[in-house]
């Protein structure tokens, strides 16, 4: 199993505690990471997101990509994972700076694909939001464009939503960057298994996860097939983890971090993303405190517990764990020796 974590580029992953101990800034941000290699994780996602989805929109929100290029610059080993959200970026010039990126992480750089769901955060900002099937369409696009960029001296493309003529990306990646995307509609599944390396899903148990393992690996089968050939793909997950000496103890925590008294500043914008999304909807307003299904894996008890739900995992295909914890560093630290055995 790889494991890797989200950046906190919002302060922190809970709805409902106002103040995690872990702010919303660089030098946080820089510290975590640089500690994170030396606890031995593979790997950090950076979320994309103007406005705070976590804390509430009046609260800071760090910026991915110039915070990626910081990042690049200070580390040595870890990957970063970006997410990228193709209405806010030409893909052309997308590709000039992402290579850049790329060079000075040694080759370090991978994209977290995400087709925005958040109307509002557009609206604010002018751009284009496009309906659930028309992001696909853009994001298929997108992707088209940005690989011919990186892997062809010109390109030239016209589409429906982006053109190029004889376009030229110099210097190129040190190495391509491993593309991620998650979505759970028909759309999404078939745009991911053509178009990208690694499929990244929201948190479910492992017996929910392995037959969407099994459903993307057979389309990913067909698609190679369709093409010629190809690799199969990664799979991730988020999680949120708690790992302590009894099992008491974990969920003592669990039950301050889902303790919910009056609806937290960011409830409308979770209402606005699950009526723009096709995922599950029977989420409770426990369940509300952590993103992206971070409880439903049950990453909650002894380090012994734990071990054995990660091996249920691999076991199901699972290659990568993106992890949330609070407060980030010294969870991590915890998790890193009691779990992972590095730290």
């Amino acid at each position: 199993m790889r494991y890797g974590y989200w950046t906190p580029v919002f302060g922190g992953w809970l709805r409902n505690v106002p103040d995690e101990g872990m702010e919303a800034s660089w030098a946080y941000t820089k510290a975590l990471t640089q500690n994170a290699e030396r606890w031995g994780y593979d790997l950090t996602l950076i979320a994309e997101l103007n406005l705070n989805d976590i804390k509430g929109i009046e609260q800071p929100a760090l910026d991915a990509w110039s915070t990626a290029a910081a990042l690049a610059a200070v580390t040595d080993s870890i990957e970063l994972m970006v997410a990228v959200r193709p209405n806010f970026h030409h893909p052309a010039l997308f590709a000039k700076a992402a290579a850049n990126i790329d060079r000075i992480s040694g080759g370090r750089l991978a994209l977290n694909v995400v087709s925005s769901w958040w109307a509002d955060e557009a609206k604010q900002y002018g751009l284009q939001f496009d309906q659930h099937d028309d992001r696909y369409a853009r994001t298929a696009e997108w992707l088209t464009v940005v690989d011919g960029l990186w892997t062809e001296e010109r390109f030239d493309f016209a589409g429906q939503f982006y053109t190029t003529e004889q376009a030229i990306c110099s210097p190129k990646p040190a190495k391509r960057p491993t593309v991620y995307a998650g979505g759970e509609s028909e759309k999404a599944k078939a745009m991911i298994a053509a178009q990208c390396d690694a499929y990244v899903m929201h948190g479910d148990p492992a017996d929910a996860i392995a037959p969407k393992i099994a459903d993307m690996a057979a389309r990913r089968e067909a698609a190679n097939e369709k093409r010629g050939g190809g690799a199969p793909m990664q799979y991730g997950m988020a999680a949120y983890a708690i790992v302590r000496d009894s099992e008491a103890e974990a969920k003592r925590e669990l039950e301050r971090i889902t303790s919910v008294t009056e609806l937290p500043a960011g409830y409308a914008n979770f209402d606005q993303w699950l009526s723009g999304t096709q995922l599950e909807r029977e989420l409770k307003i426990q369940e509300y405190s952590v993103s992206n299904r971070g409880l439903r894996p049950n990453l909650v008890g002894t380090p012994e517990q734990l071990k054995e739900r990660v091996a249920e995992y691999e076991a199901a295909g699972l290659d990568l764990l993106l992890l949330q914890m609070s407060p980030q560093a010294e969870e991590m630290e915890r998790f890193a020796a009691q779990v992972m055995g590095t730290a």
